[in-house]
Formats: structure tokens, C-alpha cells, sequence
């Protein structure tokens, strides 16, 4: 019997080795953990904006620490000052992987996903892979943001320093907190493994590193298994806010992952919002009496159009756009709230 047990746990190991590293029935020239731009830089493409380390005081942990906490040590070995008394990065970006599939946009699918990994469901794109990609503050973010997209829609520095003062609502990183948020971000950059590349591609791929293919239509096909940009589409709110989307039944199942993953990320206990939320049935009975107005409490306000810093409330809520919550999760959102009646 304990021979039978040790055969079947080995069994079981193995499938999941070969499960981890996709392709299993030959060799590449990469490892599965490999990162996709040494991969990409390998087949003669530039690689995107890397770190300046001649910078005094630069460290891949001290960016770690300015996107998880906001604050860090200096090169003096003193704390600097806060870099926003209101937001951190992960207020509205995760740091892992968010998407089963990086090559489309699908937020069902995200929400699922980050529902199974207990992580939350968030407006900003996740910040894991965000070297990968080429342009920032795309599609609609200009009708927010106006001309101070134009410098940072292709510049990673400038789009993070966008977001440090502008969606932040602090202050603008010093060159050597620049370059240490830049080094933390290399470090959660894509790799090999996260890409979903079928056995025929990696064979192209495989060959052209090996000077027997293409390398410029192996480096079109690696990008073609991730966004180079996150779409970003802004949409209003339904033109009845007592009926909704017309056609649109909500889910309350559905909602109530939102509510959990999304609107108490920020909202429980106040951990980014003056606007404090639970799960009681005060707090749900609160959101939808205020579904069909016109006030900064009406979830299809807030979610579709966000709102803006108010004096002494400095904190305010992003909106979130069409491929971030569609309105099929809108309405998978009030019916859950709306069942709490029930």
C-alpha cells in the first residue's frame, strides 16, 4: 500500500511540474520563470526603461516599500516624508498577476480570478507586468487628466509620477525614489510562464533565438500574448437610474464578490475612504436608497463617473471604466445590495 501511495504522489508532482511549465515535450531556450523582456531583448528588441542605479540611494526595497507603504528610508538612512497622507499604490493597483489570460480584457474573468487568489477587484491596472507595456494612461484618461497624459502616455517615469501627484494626491518622487519604484517594478515584470504561448509559437520563437527563424515576427508573437496597453473607455451611468441597464439582469451572487473585493477594499473601516461601508444591513440598506440619485452615494454615480477631493477630504473615489467593471457587474452589484431587503 505505501508503494501504491508514493507511486500516486509522484504521479501527481510530475503532472503538476509539467502543468507549471507548459511546455513539456521539449527543450527551450528559456527557463519557465524566465522574464519576457531578457526573452524579447534576446531576439534583438530594445528594452523598455530600466533603472538608473548610479542614482544614490536606489533600491529595488526601497521602491517596494514607496508602493506598499508610501514611505521608505532615505539614502541618509532617515525616513523621508510620506508620499501621499491619503493613497498608497495598492489602494488602487495589485502587484500580482490579475488576469487569467494577459491578452484580453475581460473583467468577469478578472473578477473571478482575483476573487480565487484573494486579492481585490480594482480600477487601476494591475502594476505587475506594467514594464512590459509600452503606453500608459490610455484611451479616455486625457478627458480626465487633459495634457498631462501627452509626456506620460509614453514614458513609464512620467506616468508614474502622474499617478504619485495627480491620482495620489501627493508629491512628486525625488530621482532616487524615481529609480527605486522603477527598480521594484522590474522585479514583478512578465515572465515566460505567465504567457498562455501555445506549442507552435514557442517552437517559432524557440527557433529564431537559436538563429533559425524570424526574430522580428518571434518578438511580434511573444507581445501578441500580452497588452502592450490597458484600454481604458469611460461610460455613463444608465439613463434611468431607477431601471438601470435596460435588458441587464443582475446577478447577486456575482454582485456580492464585487461588493467584497471591490467597494470594501477601500470602504471597511475606512481604510482609504471618509465614507465607511460593511456588511450589515445598515450599510447596504444606506447605498440603495441612494441607487437612483444624483449624489456621490449612488453606486452607478460613483462607479461610472468617480468623484473628486472635497477641502479636508482629500481622498476620493477614481471612476472605474467599461473594461475594468462592466455594467453587466453594475447590475450584478445593486441586485445584490438590493437583496438585502430580502
Amino acid at each position: 500500500m505505501s508503494r501504491y501511495i508514493a507511486s500516486v504522489i509522484a504521479l501527481a508532482l510530475t503532472a503538476i511540474l509539467f502543468t507549471s511549465l507548459r511546455w513539456t515535450d521539449q527543450d527551450y531556450s528559456w527557463e519557465a520563470d524566465e522574464s519576457v523582456a531578457a526573452v524579447l531583448e534576446a531576439l534583438g528588441e530594445k528594452p523598455n526603461a530600466k533603472p538608473d542605479f548610479s542614482v544614490d540611494g536606489v533600491s529595488a526595497e526601497a521602491g517596494k516599500e514607496l508602493v506598499l507603504y508610501g514611505i521608505t528610508k532615505g539614502p541618509n538612512g532617515r525616513k523621508v516624508s510620506k508620499q501621499s497622507k491619503h493613497f498608497v499604490c495598492t489602494t488602487c493597483h495589485n502587484i500580482q498577476r490579475e488576469d487569467p489570460d494577459l491578452s484580453v480584457v475581460d473583467p468577469q474573468a478578472r473578477l473571478e480570478y482575483v476573487h480565487e487568489k484573494g486579492m481585490p477587484f480594482l480600477q487601476g491596472t494591475a502594476l505587475y507586468g506594467v514594464v512590459n507595456r509600452t503606453k500608459f494612461y490610455n484611451g479616455d484618461y486625457e478627458k480626465k487628466y487633459g495634457d498631462l497624459v501627452k509626456p506620460a502616455r509614453n514614458n513609464i517615469r512620467e506616468a508614474i509620477q502622474l499617478c504619485a501627484v495627480e491620482c495620489s494626491q501627493g508629491r512628486e518622487l525625488n530621482e532616487w525614489e524615481m529609480e527605486s519604484v522603477l527598480a521594484y517594478l522590474w522585479t514583478i515584470d512578465l515572465k515566460m510562464n505567465d504567457l498562455l504561448i501555445n506549442e507552435e509559437d514557442a517552437k517559432k520563437v524557440d527557433a529564431a533565438l537559436n538563429g533559425k527563424g524570424n526574430k522580428k515576427e518571434a518578438v511580434k508573437l511573444v507581445k501578441s500574448y500580452y497588452l502592450q496597453a490597458s484600454p481604458a473607455t469611460f461610460v455613463r451611468p444608465p439613463d434611468n437610474r431607477r431601471t438601470g441597464f435596460e435588458e441587464i439582469t443582475g446577478n447577486p451572487e456575482n454582485g456580492k464578490l464585487i461588493y467584497e473585493s471591490s467597494c470594501l477594499h477601500c470602504h471597511k473601516n475606512g481604510e482609504y475612504a471618509f465614507f465607511k461601508l460593511d456588511e450589515s444591513r445598515f450599510s447596504l440598506d444606506y447605498l440603495e436608497k441612494h441607487i437612483p440619485r444624483y449624489t456621490r452615494y449612488s453606486l452607478y454615480q460613483v462607479s461610472r463617473w468617480g468623484t473628486s477631493p472635497m477641502a479636508g477630504k482629500e481622498t476620493y473615489m477614481p471612476n472605474y471604466t467599461l473594461e475594468k467593471m462592466s455594467n453587466q457587474q453594475l447590475e450584478d452589484l445593486r441586485a445584490y445590495i438590493e437583496l438585502s431587503d430580502n
